[in-house]
């Protein structure tokens, strides 16, 4: 009860911020619902109704915390299909049946579709749809109406443009160019104006009142007409009143017809594919660290989409841009997108008439500063850098979404990526010999509360990601995490990408996540997200450090120790070490050690067995060099199988006066009365106040390990440490 009253305490706390970061954001959201409107070919209310019906439904029954429902960018090339083949009536018909798979996606939790898309193909049809908004707006924007059969025509189309722009004949059409020009302007330059006062008002919102005291400064001012041309004026938005008088009646006559589903199904893949990632981002964004309820949210999302079809809106889908607006406003609930909404109906019953002031170009000028922004060069940029294998893959979805469409586009980037995944690694069968394994295993190390180890075999990729997401998304974001991919001979480009995002939300939420396995593996780009192949020959000198070397390389510099990558075969001196005694060493590798220090710390490869027994394990330990003769011994924590033991003949050697140590601990070796004199209280002490590690002597030098695995960067740390103050104590003991 008492958590209750907290939490409507806060909320009521909040109320303040959350009401003027959703007041904030409806400035931006009526200009781009009006223009996202219009650029589908819908009535400009559509758009505003969309973001009222979704701010109130997903603020109710959203899993979100801080995002932001309404119309989107990405949906603006289908509904103008949609429109343009069904017609208008037909077409809220197909918004209220996407709603409803919407739905039926969130009932049936796949929240994780997402993960079936490879990266470079969702950002292929992101710059495909922004190419779509941009090359059909541009026109508008100079006061050029154009109709062309294809998109990639109107974008060939644009010089011509440009050029008719500079000839225009009629004053009309050149006050309208000049409106669109000089909002693309502010578009462009408002952001970098750093002014926390003038930046309450976003550069949307600022087109929209510099276009309505345009028109007032000529009617009141001048006493003349707005000089822009009125086929490029706003027109159509109804008045509140009649808004309700006219809802639109559903027409379901043209629900048996092809095109009819071909629109619902490419309206819920872009709408569930632009929510999740929009999602996903937002809860980066999140001051206080929650993970959003996906399908909870699509539940809301796709239920608002129906009732937004019903009374003439467009698609709801969680929006981006004007969530980052939230978030950066001080939102820090669902109240915010329901204010958000109530501000907008504010303005439509108010404010409706004015609206009808703003010249077209304005709008559209926004929407191709956004069409510009989700297909700039940058992207092309980021995708080369990660792989030329990944600029194919991104060519080939941006060029068939627009040439053909966006179900065919996004479909044709998954299985070129295949196809490539299949030329990287030279085999077809690792894919299909592996495709229905589990190839993830997860489990909480015994000896902590907090530290889960997760193990990939064989391959991960887009194709089967949603299995490790499962396990991680299971986990905490406070506990430690690593995530090793030694065992697995390939992980693409979405993986890499994922893990990088999950090891920025661990490090916000306190926890830590590091990937490990990787020094084995090839990639042709410098790139943290570059794909991940597992080289043929172990030595192979690479091109460049994976992630973990260049975390032990800064490790390094940190500490003041050298570093050295290289594959060291020469392991003569851990031959006399008992625990190598049935192993076969191939090699260590990431070596970290002292110029003045025998304390010498690695990664290593060894196996166990042969033929079919044969298993390949990958560990990170500490090898410390001693001047002096120390008996041979081996420590380890006292377990099950330790007491067993006892039972085969294997003694524990108990220590007088420290029955505690004797019990937590388990001690062998052949000579207990120097062994015994060696573990003296000073050194006792040491082993029971720090945490369990193997350790073994072989009469010169120690060899300490923890788990058989490899070491995250921050349990490197803890070892080292460990290892150096152990061999103080023995000097200072025993020197």
């Amino acid at each position: 009860m008492s958590l209750r009253k907290n939490n409507i305490k806060y909320f009521f706390k909040s109320l303040p911020k959350n009401i003027f970061s959703g007041f904030v954001v409806s400035l931006i959201a009526l200009p781009l619902g009006l223009g996202l409107a219009m650029a589908s070919d819908a009535p400009p209310i559509s758009g505003v109704i969309a973001a009222i019906v979704g701010g109130v439904t997903v603020s109710i029954l959203g899993g979100s915390h801080v995002t932001i429902a309404g119309p989107g960018n990405g949906l603006v090339g289908v509904i103008l299909i949609a429109i343009t083949t069904l017609g208008l009536e037909n077409a809220y018909v197909a918004i209220m049946f996407s709603g409803a798979l919407l739905m039926l996606l969130g009932f049936f939790r796949m929240g994780k579709l997402a993960d079936f898309f490879p990266s470079s193909a969702i950002q292929g049809m992101l710059a495909a749809i922004g190419l779509i908004i941009l090359g059909k707006q541009f026109h508008i924007m100079l006061a050029h109406k154009i109709k062309r059969p294809d998109t990639v025509d109107y974008l060939f189309e644009i010089p011509y443009t440009i050029n008719d722009a500079l000839h225009y004949g009629r004053s009309g059409l050149i006050y309208a160019a000049i409106a669109g020009i000089i909002s693309l302007a502010i578009m462009v330059f408002y952001s970098k104006i750093r002014n926390k006062y003038l930046q309450l008002i976003p550069a949307p919102m600022w087109i929209v009142i510099l276009s309505i005291g345009f028109s007032y400064y000529f009617e009141f001012g001048l006493h003349e007409p707005n000089p822009i041309a009125k086929e490029y004026m706003i027109s159509g938005i109804p008045e509140f009143q009649q808004i309700i008088a006219e809802l639109p009646t559903p027409n379901f006559s043209g629900i048996w017809s092809l095109s009819f589903w071909g629109s619902v199904l490419a309206l819920t893949l872009i709408s569930s594919i632009e929510s999740l990632l929009s999602i996903k981002a937002v809860d980066k964004l999140d001051p206080e660290k929650r993970r959003s309820n996906v399908n909870k949210d699509l539940k809301a999302l796709g239920l608002a989409t129906i009732g937004s079809g019903l009374i003439g809106g467009l698609n709801v889908v969680t929006v981006i841009a004007r969530s980052s607006v939230n978030v950066n406003n001080g939102a820090s609930n669902r109240s915010s997108n329901f204010f958000h909404a109530l501000f907008l109906v504010v303005f439509i019953v108010f404010f409706s008439s004015q609206l009808t002031r703003i010249p077209l170009p304005a709008l559209m000028a926004i929407l191709v500063y956004t069409g510009y922004k989700l297909a700039s060069p940058k992207v092309v940029t980021k995708m080369s850098s990660i792989g030329k294998e990944q600029l194919i893959i991104f060519f080939i979805t941006l060029i068939l979404t627009l040439k053909v469409g966006l179900i065919t586009g996004i479909l044709g980037g998954v299985l070129a990526t295949l196809i490539i995944h299949f030329v990287i690694n030279k085999s077809a069968g690792l894919f299909f010999r592996n495709i229905l394994k589990p190839n993830v295993l997860m489990y909480k190390e015994q000896d902590s509360k907090n530290n889960y180890h997760v193990s990939v075999k064989h391959f991960c990729s887009f194709l089967n990601y949603f299995r490790l997401k499962e396990k991680l998304g299971a986990v905490p974001e406070t506990s430690d995490v690593i995530v090793d991919f030694s065992l697995c001979e390939f992980v693409d480009d979405t993986v890499m990408e994922n893990m990088s995002d999950y090891q920025e939300l661990f490090a916000k939420r306190g926890g830590h996540f590091d990937v490990v396995g990787l020094d084995l593996h090839d990639t042709d780009s410098k790139h943290p997200f570059a794909s991940r192949r597992l080289l043929s020959v172990p030595n192979i000198i690479k091109k460049s450090l994976t992630r973990r070397q260049t975390n032990m390389e800064d490790l390094a510099e940190d500490y003041q120790l050298n570093y050295s990558s290289k594959h060291i075969k020469e392991v003569y001196f851990l031959n006399n070490f008992s625990f190598f005694k049935t192993k076969n060493i191939d090699h260590i590798y990431n070596i970290l050690s002292h110029d003045e220090s025998d304390i010498k710390l690695f990664d290593i490869e060894f196996t166990e067995g042969e033929f079919i027994a044969r298993e390949v394990v990958r560990t990170t330990m500490i090898h410390t060099q001693f001047n002096q003769n120390i008996p041979k011994f081996t420590l380890d924590r006292e377990g099950f199988l330790e007491k067993v033991s006892a039972f085969a003949g294997f003694k524990d050697i108990p220590i007088d006066n420290h029955e505690d140590f004797s019990k937590r601990f388990y001690l062998l070796g052949e000579n207990e009365t120097r062994i015994a004199e060696f573990f003296d209280d000073d050194v006792i002490r040491f082993f029971e106040s720090n945490p369990y590690y193997h350790v073994e002597s072989d009469g010169d030098a120690l060899l300490i390990f923890g788990r058989e695995r490899l070491a995250s960067v921050k349990e490197i740390k803890a070892l080292f440490d460990f290892g150096k103050r152990l061999k103080q104590v023995i000097i200072k003991n025993h020197g």
